[in-house]
């Protein structure tokens, strides 16, 4: 008789078994017919397309990443930097209203307000007779990023498959069937761009060439060129004018190559047959099995860098969107595991390194004016896109947004410069392919002047998780230029002394008390953010020994920064008045900037700052639109609150439309803002990384905020502060049997525990007094201002255990439950 396993081993056997076994699929028994938020997404960072999985009239619409409208432009409004006085005197005399009317004559910019990403066209299949049919599923198998369709007619089983290849860039379809010469379709192309020709060729190509639209008076220039070459195994090709028919071949692949004549945001004299064809025939002449392990092997190579198991219920056999209705009155935490993968999927698929950024749809939009025109909105959005990308082990695919960013710091002098009268670089509260940095849409939404100081905190997030004093080097003037423009544009509040900016807003939102305007002096967002801009330009320039005097002044301007207040409600003041007003739903929380993405508040540091950011989340609601209910994931993280952050998860895993306050999710898992905005995918994924690992305030936290849905469950591969690696984490009854963590650069290892835990069978040293591991190093706040009606609810105690433990580069570390 054998020896009985440890019970902690058969756990993780168990675990592993199930995570192994469990299935990371999108999948349907009907298809998406004309709805395109029912189509599956693929995408390789440049060419992005939406498989219908239709069986008679099958389509895959497509987008590639630089087709945008217009052409590089500017679009800054000089006449701000006289009007500036003005505007900032009617707003100290609570003029606010007057103040905004005037900032839409000379901010807002008289030129474009953006340019639109716009789609390329359609790919369609026409199968004659192939509208009765019979066992039909679709799936997106996103362990593999391909997407397939199968379905029955008659005696013959038909299969299509199809990806967007990472290594060769190009779509690639292949369509099988049971029986020999059953494959026969008509390939036609169809296209919204109004300047745009489509022919056939004798290579049985179906060739799409074009120029992008003018908008708002900048003259549309990216011009563009799709091929669409078929290979047939057998049956005869015929070539129309705009169609090409196959008839009875055994098989069938179709190879799709996009390119542009975009080089980048000031050049576009690319050259966009040429790279279309030579990407086509660098993969032509390849099977679909070769292109297709390449692509799996490429895209796994990011994927499979982290698994999460929930545990597995009988809900998981249900297809997607029965998976979706019935999510939040049924336990089925697979779901969840999908749902985050499925976030990491999207942008592994929507951002390269050397591609455009993800952008408020990520790479996919059939719209040739889409919402918002599919830019960059960078007073939330853009930036919550790649909140996943450090702690999901995906920090290559940060370099696009990291790219935007230090070419806005280029673009933003001249803002700042002209408009403004400062140094450094600023932008407003959008951008686009061609980097725009002027203010857009209204006063009310565009006199914002944060979001070079927001993006740029990207830049400081990369180096604080991968330790590269080389890349910080590279980065530094850009950290540099966004406190620049500070220290010349911060005014002194007229009556407390204090730093603020004027004019400022708190994104998008307005309280009554300003007579509908948005625009006020030092409102908390922005303190924070400056704060936050101050302190990692000091901190960059210790670490390179750089710039001492501006050192200095950065210091001593930080220090007069405004306190964050606590209003007489309990709750975060959103501005420095006391006027918020409890009933107030607004889907921006923006005074919760401090919380997350920032390290401001905290119920470790900060009891009181917490209770108010409880209070303000208590106060405007859960359900809102996709977007602020994926922030509220990640706050409620935050606030160690893990039951209130999955009841977030099942608000934002409901289907669309049917909640009256706006948001939930469509079948095919895109979030609804609505309509379709990728921001919440990307925010929620995050927030479940945050509720099982965190490591802003001076320590790598484990299962911080675990809800009493997900009692055991298992994570690897997440990645910490520090350039520190969690590569195994198990835990059991909410408990951390086992975690296997990777220092990738060496330093001390903080860690907090729900359960004592020993390495090597040793005790392990507990914490005593600051981190010395400089990554987790948090700037000292000033104490806030607390009204005398607030009342203040300290955090509940968790009963933790904090160990240090030194480690080496390169080396593994693993502890076990004591």
């Amino acid at each position: 008789m054998r020896p009985a396993l440890p019970y902690a081993l058969v756990f993780l056997i168990v675990m592993s078994y199930s995570q192994s076994s469990g299935q990371l699929k999108l999948w349907y028994n009907k298809p998406a017919g004309e709805i395109w938020e029912n189509a599956l997404p693929i995408g390789n960072g440049r060419i992005g397309a939406m498989v219908y999985g239709n069986v008679e009239h099958e389509s895959i619409q497509l987008n590639e990443h630089t087709v945008w409208s217009g052409s590089p432009n500017r679009n800054d409004n000089p006449e701000a930097l006289a009007a500036l006085p003005e505007i900032r005197r009617l707003i100290f005399e609570g003029r606010q209203k007057e103040a905004e009317q005037l900032a839409n004559k000379v901010i807002i910019s008289k030129k474009s307000h953006g340019q639109m990403f716009q789609p390329v066209g359609s790919l369609h299949l026409t199968f004659t007779g192939h509208d009765q049919y019979a066992n039909y599923y679709r799936e997106l198998d996103i362990e593999r990023a391909v997407a397939k369709t199968t379905y029955t007619v008659g005696d013959v089983t038909y299969t299509r498959e199809v990806l967007a290849s990472l290594p060769d860039r190009v779509v690639v379809m292949r369509l099988t069937a049971s029986k020999s010469k059953s494959i026969s379709f008509t390939a036609s192309f169809s296209t919204t761009q109004p300047k745009a020709l489509i022919k056939t060729s004798t290579a049985k190509e179906i060739i799409i060439t074009g120029t992008t639209t003018d908008h708002e008076g900048v003259e549309g220039k990216v011009r563009f060129e799709g091929i669409t070459r078929i290979k047939p195994e057998g049956g005869t090709v015929t070539s129309y004018d705009t169609a090409i028919v196959v008839n009875q071949a055994n098989a069938v692949t179709i190879y799709i190559s996009i390119a542009t004549n975009f080089n980048n945001y000031k050049d576009i004299r690319g050259d966009e047959h040429g790279r279309a064809l030579a990407q086509l025939n660098a993969v032509f002449s390849k099977s679909f099995d070769k292109i297709s392990k390449a692509h799996i092997k490429a895209y796994q190579e990011y994927f499979n860098r982290v698994k999460l198991d929930l545990g597995v219920t009988d809900a998981a056999k249900f297809p997607t969107d029965e998976r979706l209705r019935k999510f939040s009155s049924s336990n089925d935490p697979q779901f969840v595991a999908l749902y985050f993968q499925y976030g990491r999927y999207l942008l592994i698929s929507s951002s390269k390194p050397g591609g455009q950024p993800a952008n408020l749809q990520g790479i996919w939009n059939n719209k040739m004016k889409p919402p918002w025109d599919s830019k960059y909105t960078i007073n939330i959005n853009a930036e919550m896109n790649y909140w996943p990308a450090e702690k999901t082990n995906l920090s290559e695919l940060h370099e696009p947004f990291l790219q935007m960013v230090k070419d806005m710091s280029e673009t933003g002098k001249e803002t700042a410069r002209v408009m403004y009268g400062a140094r450094g670089w600023m932008a407003h509260h959008n951008t686009d392919i061609w980097r725009i940095t002027g203010a857009v849409d209204a006063a009310f939404w565009g006199a914002w002047f944060c979001g070079g100081g927001w993006t740029s905190q990207h830049l400081w997030e990369h180096y604080i998780y991968n330790g590269d004093k080389t890349y910080l080097s590279t980065v530094y003037p850009a950290l540099k230029g966004a406190a620049m423009f500070f220290v010349d544009f911060l005014v002194e509040h007229p009556t407390h002394r204090w730093l603020i900016a004027n004019p400022d807003m708190s994104p998008e939102n307005a309280p009554q008390a300003h007579q509908g305007s948005s625009l006020d002096a030092g409102t908390t967002m922005t303190n924070q953010i400056v704060f936050d801009v101050f302190s990692t330009a000091i901190r960059a320039a210790e670490i390179l020994n750089k710039d001492k005097a501006f050192v200095d002044t950065l210091k001593q301007m930080r220090d007069r920064l405004p306190p964050m207040h606590i209003g007489q409600h309990g709750q975060l003041q959103e501005w420095l008045e006391d006027i918020d007003d409890p009933k107030d739903n607004h889907r921006h929380i923006s005074h919760l900037y401090g919380l997350y993405p920032s390290n401001q508040i905290s119920p470790y540091t900060t009891p009181e700052l917490y209770s108010a950011a409880k209070t303000t989340l208590l106060h405007r609601g859960d359900v809102s639109t996709g977007w602020s209910m994926g922030w509220k994931v990640n706050w409620w993280a935050k606030l160690l609150d893990g039951n209130h952050a999955f009841k977030l998860i099942q608000n934002q895993l409901t289907p669309a439309g049917t909640m009256p306050e706006g948001g939930g999710t469509y079948n095919n898992l895109f979030d609804a803002h609505p309509p379709f905005q990728i921001d919440g995918n990307f925010g929620c994924a995050s927030g479940i990384a945050e509720m099982l690992m965190q490591s802003a305030i001076e320590a790598i936290d484990l299962i911080p905020a675990l809800p009493d849905d997900w009692p055991t469950g298992s994570v690897f591969g997440l990645r910490a502060r520090g350039g520190f690696e969690v590569v195994e984490l198990h835990w059991k009854d909410a408990k951390v049997v086992k975690v296997v963590i990777k220092s990738t650069i060496g330093g001390n290892l903080r860690l907090r525990v729900p359960n004592e835990m020993k390495w090597n069978g040793r005790v392990l040293a507990k914490a005593d007094g600051e981190n010395p591991n400089k990554f987790f190093q948090v700037d000292e706040i000033a104490a806030p201002v607390i009204s005398p009606q607030a009342i203040i609810t300290p955090p509940q105690p968790r009963n933790t255990f904090l160990y240090d433990l030194t480690t080496q580069k390169g080396k593994q570390y693993t502890l076990t439950a004591n």
